[in-house]
């Protein structure tokens, strides 16, 4: 294995090492909450790049 590719190099250990600290930073009850926020700012931002596709011809006052 090339030492430049080792970085990508992740398998099933590494993984289950960082779920492990994942869940003792911020706990098994607090994670939903991060995901729900973390879903919903994603369909924002895809709401709002469609909403910029739709009206390319309005401009921005500066």
């Amino acid at each position: 294995m090339n030492l430049h590719m080792l970085p990508l190099a992740i398998g099933p250990w590494q993984i289950a090492l960082i779920v492990v600290v994942v869940l003792l930073l911020f706990g098994g009850k607090k994670i939903p909450e991060l995901m729900r926020g973390l879903g919903s700012g994603i369909k924002e931002f895809k709401d709002a790049s469609k909403e910029e596709e739709e009206d390319p011809k309005i401009e921005k006052k500066d």
